[in-house]
């Protein structure tokens, strides 16, 4: 299996779990029974939308990253990536 495809997979997979995060986030919070909610049940559930927040920001940097990787692949070293110093890449 070719890795590059498996982490572009990856990469769709994570932004669909942004997406399902950012749904739970946006979610209000509400009871079934229409009262107002206790302390403690409006406290998890605020602990829970913050956890979904925090994870997707997680999610995306790291999606960043490997997509800038991939891209770095795609273009090949850039001329600051190699082990020559300035007087050397000038000289050519």
């Amino acid at each position: 299996m070719d890795v590059r495809k498996t982490k572009e997979k990856i990469i769709e997979a994570g932004k669909k779990a942004v997406d399902q995060l950012i749904k739970v986030a946006r979610e209000e919070i509400k009871n079934e029974e229409g009262g107002d909610l206790s302390a403690d049940r409006l406290k998890n559930a605020a602990a829970t939308k913050k956890l979904a927040v925090f994870d997707a920001f997680e999610i995306l940097e790291r999606i960043e990253r490997e997509q800038d990787m991939l891209d770095s692949v795609d273009k090949g070293p850039s001329r600051t990536e190699t082990k020559e110093g300035f007087a050397e890449r000038r000289a050519k």
